[in-house]
């Protein structure tokens, strides 16, 4: 009997080995590639390019969307399609072994990549402050950089403290942002832009959450202070002469309608997000040293 435990003892012993020499020869250098840092990288997104920067790993960017415009040097990155229509021909010639995408990347161009062969990180969108130095982070994970993003992330969330901290005796004011026209669109609760509302000593007049279509009617009910034009894709300056017509509403007796820089509100890196809470502040608490 202890002849033959010992026997059965050893098969399954034999057995443990030769599992895990095949995960070593199989498992174990597809482990080790996902945490080797990227060598070549394809962004499909314009925040995802300007952090790529951020942490000095341009050098490793070979591709990039027709909207990553800035720094201005990511322009003379090779240009794989749009935000959500991609050239896969493109993206398979420059050999990246990894693809950054948005939450607007086509789906089936994600999966078309996947089954070349390609890395494609999905990264998710940040809702509040917290959650842009979140993802930052894993984006600098995923490059090698920790170090780095830890020293930018450490640089803006003392900037937005020290802000912050002024407005302790501010009072709210109320505030609607128009990011789109033809339909009017606004930005709700739940979003980073409403985070940044919040921590510049505003209150968002829309209730509901996210990107929205929204009537003038609306606005015009809830009478806000203050009203700030992104305009992403229209003419800024002509909405705003729009809105100076309705002579009832508070924001416009005061003159207190403005037009934001739109890569305020749309490329929200921790950097930035310092830039676009001075700038907020600045129309919403101008009696506020910045």
């Amino acid at each position: 009997m202890g002849r033959v435990m010992r026997r059965g003892m050893g098969i399954m012993m034999m057995k443990h080995l030769l599992l895990l020499s095949v995960y070593m020869l199989f498992c174990a250098p597809l482990a080790l590639a996902e945490e080797r840092p990227a060598g070549r990288i394809v962004s499909l997104g314009p925040v995802l390019t300007e952090e790529i920067y951020l942490l000095g790993a341009e050098d490793r960017l070979v591709g990039v969307t027709t909207y990553c415009t800035r720094p201005e040097a990511a322009k003379l990155k090779e240009r794989v399609g749009s935000i959500q229509d991609i050239n896969i021909e493109k993206v398979v010639a420059l050999k990246p072994d990894l693809v950054l995408a948005t939450v607007l990347t086509d789906p089936r161009a994600k999966e078309k990549l996947r089954r070349l062969g390609i890395r494609v990180v999905d990264v998710p969108n940040a809702r509040d402050f917290n959650g842009i130095c979140d993802v930052f982070r894993m984006i600098a994970k995923i490059l090698g950089k920790e170090q780095q993003a830890d020293a930018i992330i450490a640089d803006a969330r003392q900037k937005v403290q020290a802000l912050t901290l002024k407005l302790k005796a501010a009072s709210k004011v109320s505030v609607f942002v128009q990011v789109g026209l033809n339909p009017l669109v606004t930005i709700g609760q739940g979003s980073f832009v409403n985070d940044l509302i919040n921590l510049a000593g505003g209150h968002n007049i829309v209730a509901e959450p996210g990107y929205l279509q929204y009537a003038r009617e609306m606005v015009l009910n809830r009478d806000p202070d203050v009203i700030l034009i992104s305009s992403m894709g229209f003419d800024g300056e002509r909405e705003k002469a729009a809105w100076e017509r309705f002579n009832s509403l508070r924001a416009v007796a005061g003159r207190r309608v403005y037009i934001l820089d739109e890569y305020l509100m749309c490329s929200p890196t921790p950097v930035r997000c310092v830039t676009a809470l001075k700038a907020i502040m600045g129309y919403l608490h101008p009696e506020v040293d910045r």
